[in-house]
């Protein structure tokens, strides 16, 4: 893996050639796209999600969040240089509904030397915005 770039990563994950990480099991997540710079997601809440008041839990937008930023930031990553999230900032619009799938994307804002800025949000097909965010990366070489 570390021969590979970010972006190859994704890919081969995509092509179901290397796993997929264990989250995608906990925040139910496919990743249906991948290029410089710009991620993909299909997400679906369903009742491991719910929280004591029957709704979906806001912790669930900031995993995607997390996740198609950073997948984002990934695209953009050298062979055998990581990242970490210092900084993720989340708005949540309306509740997500539960067992709809909805579209995740994210996007490169900003790439420098040690920082990658990129945003996200997260939709139904119809372009009904649940949630959008921005996350500050630390470029780790």
């Amino acid at each position: 893996m570390n021969e590979m770039t970010g972006l190859e990563q994704l890919k081969t994950m995509m092509e179901g050639n290397i796993p997929r990480p264990p989250m995608a099991e906990t925040i139910p997540s496919d990743l249906v796209e991948a290029e410089d710079g710009y991620v993909k997601f299909l997400v679906k809440a369903d009742k491991r999600h719910l929280n004591p008041m029957g709704g979906i839990h806001g912790g669930f937008s900031a995993s995607v969040m997390d996740t198609i930023t950073g997948c984002a930031v990934h695209t953009m990553m050298e062979a055998g240089v990581g990242y970490t999230t210092i900084n993720l900032n989340v708005k949540m619009i309306r509740p997500i509904p539960i067992d709809v799938e909805l579209i995740a994307e994210g996007r490169i804002i900003n790439r420098s030397r040690r920082l990658a800025v990129s945003e996200g949000i997260i939709k139904d097909e119809n372009g009904k915005i649940y949630a959008s965010g921005s996350a500050t990366c630390m470029i780790l070489t």
